[in-house]
């Protein structure tokens, strides 16, 4: 019988794992492929796209206020036209959603009518304002205007 050689194991114990699952490269030639994630890209990729996000949201918001904005602005100049109207002389009961005339009286001061510009002869005013309407908040809202010349 032959005697067995002894020869010594090519392989390194240092270099020997009991658990191969847990390396951070592939252990055999039939390995799956590891590759790192680049974590710079991704996060540079995803960051980008947050902020373009959070971008178009902004600028959904601006445009939101903006339209509020808008919205305040036409109440306050609406009211102060109310504000205007209801200083003026109003002989009657005015009915929510009927147009009525605004007219300059001789002493500058203003006065409502039921008669439009129109319908009179020879108006016995100063000059015609404009056309307004009661709306159902009580509310005035100029239907025509004249552009006032100057003086």
């Amino acid at each position: 019988m032959p005697r067995k050689k002894n020869t010594p194991n090519p392989i390194d114990k240092d270099k020997v794992t009991e658990t191969p699952h847990t390396l951070r490269y592939p252990h055999t030639i039939g390995s799956a492929i590891i590759t790192p994630v680049d974590k710079k890209g991704v996060k540079g990729s995803s960051l980008a796209t947050v902020e373009e996000q959070a971008e178009m949201q902004l600028n959904e918001i601006r445009e939101q206020l903006e339209l509020l904005l808008k919205q305040a602005k036409n109440i306050k100049e609406r009211v102060s036209f109310s504000q205007q109207v209801y200083e003026a002389d109003i002989n009657f009961v005015p009915v929510i959603g009927e147009v009525y005339h605004m007219y300059e009286k001789q002493d500058g001061a203003y006065i409502i009518s039921l008669v439009a510009p129109w319908e009179w002869r020879k108006i016995p005013y100063v000059r015609f304002v404009g056309s307004i309407k009661l709306l159902a908040d009580r509310t005035w809202y100029p239907v025509s205007k004249v552009k006032r010349e100057p003086r």
